[in-house]
């Protein structure tokens, strides 16, 4: 089997690493959105191809010609679009799902092909290594071709945009009218490597909080 790994995100390429070393495949990862070549993957004329938490559109001429397949932290059709741990810890989710679908021109649309629960729990490094173990796990199912193609739900859904460096503030409003448990949601969803999260300062500068624990 042949297999080309597309990806930038640390958890992605360790998924994709251990199946490099840990398999008979054949093996292509690409780690870079700069490097990234749909030249590359047609010469490689691969069985699938992984977009593992990618995070840009997929052009149709892949997806129709190639069994392309992504990795979405979340139980889709919820939570479909950008940064879904994110979007979902602020909202006090403790638990959700790590889903492999197979890619159509769509954003996070094409039939679900594998999913298993995972605690949202913790700190980021704790969920990450969760998402890789279980991404790992599921996509051993799909080499063993031990999947079946089912629709996602039609439920109304909000699409998510990706959240931007400025959404990490934690305002005077927050702080006056937020809970202590919305303030650590925030807080942990944004420590490394993601834009951490940061007070103003009477002087212009940002004071960045990258890591907090929560106590009664």
């Amino acid at each position: 089997m042949r297999v080309y790994c597309v990806g930038y995100r640390k958890w992605a390429i360790d998924i994709y690493k251990y199946f490099y070393k840990n398999s008979s495949h054949r093996i292509k990862i690409c780690v870079s959105k700069r490097k990234f070549s749909i030249k590359k993957i047609i010469k490689f004329k691969p069985d699938y191809v992984l977009f593992y938490g990618w995070s840009s559109k997929v052009t149709k001429k892949l997806t129709d010609n190639f069994y392309c397949i992504m990795l979405h932290p979340s139980p889709l059709p919820k939570y479909r679009g950008g940064s879904p741990i994110q979007n979902q810890i602020i909202n006090n989710v403790k638990k959700t799902k790590v889903t492999l679908f197979k890619m159509t021109e769509k954003f996070d649309d094409g039939p679900i092909l594998a999913d298993k629960s995972i605690s949202l729990e913790g700190h980021l490094e704790d969920i990450f290594r969760r998402l890789t173990e279980t991404g790992i796990f599921l996509t051993k199912k799909i080499f063993k071709g031990q999947f079946v193609q089912r629709k996602q739900s039609r439920i109304k859904t909000k699409f998510n945009k990706r959240r931007k460096p400025d959404q990490s503030e934690i305002t005077l409003y927050e702080l006056k009218n937020k809970s202590g448990v919305y303030l650590y949601n925030k807080i942990r969803m944004l420590e490394e490597p993601y834009p951490n999260a940061f007070f103003k300062t009477k002087d212009g500068l940002k004071l960045l909080i990258k890591r907090a624990e929560l106590k009664k």
